[in-house]
């Protein structure tokens, strides 16, 4: 858990970083569900700029402005964080993440690990173009 950052107890106010309306509103957050109502913003505004030719990655944009208006910790999914120890332990060990082989693993599990990999190499994209600066 973090130490306690300004967004880490309900209630709070923080600007939002998707501007509605040609202005960042500064909204009352008093739950999760007002945190995901921003998340939801961030990930249209996203969706929105790909139209036009951008490639933006959805769960980077929402990582990178997530800090702006909540305390990721408050964030963390504990299901998901069961998953990415699955994938990580799976990867390290050379295991199978469930009993069986590649066609005996569940459907579901098989697109989470693709997806768990796809952000895996962008997190490490990232850090290495950010330490070649």
């Amino acid at each position: 858990m973090c130490e306690g950052c300004r967004f880490h107890e309900y209630p709070y106010e923080a600007q939002i970083p998707v501007k509605i309306n040609e202005t960042y509103e500064v909204r009352m957050f008093g739950s999760d569900d007002d945190v995901w109502d921003v998340i939801d913003l961030i990930i249209e505004e996203t969706q929105e700029y790909n139209k036009e030719g951008r490639s933006f990655n959805i769960a980077g944009s929402v990582s990178s402005q997530l800090p702006f208006f909540a305390c990721k910790n408050v964030m963390l999914d504990k299901k998901a964080q069961k998953d990415i120890s699955r994938f990580m332990y799976s990867k390290e060990f050379g295991v199978p993440p469930y009993k069986g082989s590649y066609g005996d693993q569940p459907k579901k599990w098989i697109e989470k690990s693709f997806l768990l990999k796809g952000l895996i190499s962008s997190a490490e994209q990232k850090a290495q173009k950010k330490a070649i600066k």
